[in-house]
């Protein structure tokens, strides 16, 4: 998923994992290259039950495993060689009354968004314009991760987190591409999207691939905070070129 504050250059080489947690939780790391020429955020939605607070969301710091997706490609037959950063998570000074909170991940700040009227409580740099989420619709009931990434041209850190999802039973994928402020029923992709399922089977939805290995055997597990589970396979499915602009839901 790529939907952005503002405009931006490119956005290529995009690699979501997810699975679902105990607890009708789910599990989410994010990746991809970035070319902006400003300080942009991207805000990912995602399908929370109503009325979660504003801690719902707990994001994960990969400061000492940036390279996870090299590891989980590893398990996969041919290697795609990925090189990425280190980040480190710390507190910001306590936000303003009535502000949502902002957290500092390596070189982004992210916030949690609890629903679409609670971006006012935003910085304005951190949103949409106005009047977007209902032309996409569909996320009434959704809250948003938020995340400001620095202008330049980069491979962005990645970015995890887990979260309550109203869809038990279903993996989600935040896939929906907004770079220019307006919605457009298709759009670029340069996807890989990787899942564990707690059957073990590939998701029910055509081109999933499964790796030869167990995660266990290329997978540091001790640095995922329990996102990755080792006796498990990954299952693999690439996205790429003008696809139709939706989410992936499995």
């Amino acid at each position: 998923m790529c939907c952005f504050s503002g405009n931006v250059r490119s956005v290529t080489n995009t690699r979501i994992f997810a699975r679902l947690l105990p607890e009708n939780r789910q599990g989410l790391i994010y990746s991809m290259s970035l070319d902006t020429p400003q300080d942009v955020a991207m805000i990912l939605p995602i399908p929370v039950p109503p009325g979660s607070g504003e801690k719902a969301v707990r994001f994960i710091s990969f400061e000492k495993y940036a390279d996870v997706f090299e590891d989980i490609e590893r398990t996969f037959p041919r290697l795609v060689p990925l090189s990425f950063g280190g980040i480190a998570s710390r507190s910001l000074p306590k936000a303003a009354k009535n502000d949502l909170e902002v957290q500092k991940v390596g070189s982004f700040n992210a916030s949690f968004v609890p629903s679409i009227k609670d971006f006012s409580r935003l910085d304005p740099q951190f949103r949409l314009p106005d009047g977007v989420w209902e032309k996409i619709g569909n996320y009434a009931n959704f809250g948003f991760a938020v995340f400001k990434l620095r202008k330049g041209n980069h491979e962005v850190h990645p970015m995890a987190f887990a979260f309550p999802t109203s869809m038990p039973g279903r993996i989600f994928f935040p896939t929906v591409h907004i770079h220019d402020g307006e919605v457009h029923k298709q759009a670029d992709f340069d996807h890989t999207l990787y899942a564990q399922t707690a059957s073990g089977r590939a998701p029910q939805t055509l081109g999933w691939e499964e790796s030869e290995t167990l995660a266990s055997g290329a997978v540091k597990l001790d640095k995922t905070s329990g996102l990755i589970v080792g006796p498990s396979h990954f299952f693999r499915k690439k996205m790429h070129g003008r696809l139709r602009n939706v989410d992936v839901i499995v």
